[in-house]
């Protein structure tokens, strides 16, 4: 009879785990139509979104305050007046209610699965995703204090969308204008990358975008040098994350690891090696595959290392 219970018991904890690993595996992923931050790392996710949730809100409370949390609980008079009312009029607003609720207890940094290896994506809300990775970066840049020690990379996601050629082009159309139709004009590049993703070709995605900037107005012109804008198009299975920010290269393609190091003086022979390969870059629009069908940069195993014609601009 013990040895029974014994089995029945063992049955209902594996039962009991089976549930729990099965919550966790469903976690809500990087969709179309959401805001946030692309963090990219080396092998280790789990640290690398404490270290995210850790600076995003150290410098969230000061850009932005500290973070309200509220509950939407209804006074006694309100249920007395809803009780009055009409059973359906008084579910409807219960049910509102519970919707408001549930919007206000929503954190402004809540990490999700990118769909990518050594990329997560922390989903924000009620905030410029932008201005906040801009200030981060502008903070290290000035103190070079090191504050991580995976995270590579930080990307704004400011718009999304299907990551087909014609669905990026048509919104596009529009989230480009605040910056580069007329009167507005810069110097811009396009950065553009693709994880476990093979149906956009590099160079007709940058000759699309290149096209649409010039169409806003001729006066913007490609700078791969040091331009004013970049665009980032960065294409995660069927989700193509897009974002428009300044001082690219100024902070070292945003990698918080690189721009808190000393800035090395170029010598002459640094500067025409540079230049070559920008003219070499601009001229090779192959890359290679690698064994998930996403761009082959040579990336080691502890070090991103973005290869330079990942960026380029057309006209």
């Amino acid at each position: 009879m013990s040895a029974a219970k014994h089995e029945a018991r063992k049955r209902g904890k594996k039962r009991f785990g089976a549930g729990q690993h099965k919550r966790w595996k469903g976690c809500r992923e990087l969709e179309v139509g959401m805001e946030g931050i692309l963090i990219t790392c080396n092998m280790n996710e789990r640290k690398c979104t404490a270290e995210a949730f850790n600076l995003l809100n150290e410098y969230a409370d000061g850009l932005f305050g500290p973070e309200k949390l509220q509950d939407n609980a209804g006074s006694s008079s309100e249920e007395e007046d809803a009780e009055e009312e009409d059973v359906d009029v008084a579910l409807k607003k219960e049910v509102a209610q519970l919707q408001a609720s549930g919007a206000k207890r929503e954190r402004r940094f809540q990490a999700l699965d990118s769909g990518a290896n050594n990329v997560i994506f922390i989903r924000t809300l009620n905030l410029e995703s932008d201005k906040l990775v801009h200030h981060i970066l502008s903070d290290l840049h000035a103190t070079k204090k090191k504050k991580s020690r995976v995270i590579l990379r930080m990307l704004p996601v400011t718009g999304t969308c299907k990551a087909f050629q014609e669905d990026i082009v048509k919104y596009l159309t529009t989230f480009l204008e605040p910056w580069f139709k007329v009167p507005n004009c810069a110097t811009y590049q396009i950065a553009f990358k693709a994880r476990n993703s093979s149906h956009n070709k590099r160079d007709d995605i940058i000759k699309a975008v290149a096209g649409l900037v010039g169409k806003l107005n001729p006066k913007n012109k490609v700078d791969l040098t040091n331009p004013e804008l970049t665009v980032i198009v960065e294409v995660i299975k069927a989700v193509c994350c897009l974002s428009v920010v300044k001082d690219y290269t100024l902070y070292r393609k945003y990698n918080v690891q690189e721009v808190v190091k000393e800035d090395a003086p170029q010598t002459k022979t640094d500067t025409d090696a540079t230049k070559q390969g920008q003219k070499d870059d601009a001229g090779n629009g192959e890359k290679r595959k690698d064994d998930n069908g996403q761009d082959d940069d040579g990336d080691a195993p502890h070090e991103e290392k973005e290869a330079e014609q990942s960026e380029g601009g057309g006209e």
